[in-house]
């Protein structure tokens, strides 16, 4: 299915937002997701489903000064 991830197109197959995380390179990475404009917390993602146009943000924390 095509989504959006962070403003890009994808081309993925995962059922879920934890399944996608894992294809995207980000399954062992500390990050904060959004669908669709709403938080996703960690504990939510594998039980939130995607669906074809979603949207999707990954957003990781920076350290530095």
């Amino acid at each position: 299915m095509k989504i959006d991830v962070n403003g890009s197109p994808r081309e993925i197959d995962a059922a879920n937002l934890a399944a996608a995380l894992e294809q995207l390179g980000w399954g062992e990475a500390r990050v904060a997701t959004a669908l669709n404009g709403r938080f996703v917390p960690v504990s939510a993602r594998p039980g939130t489903p995607l669906s074809t146009g979603d949207r999707l943000e990954v957003l990781a924390a920076m350290q530095g000064g």
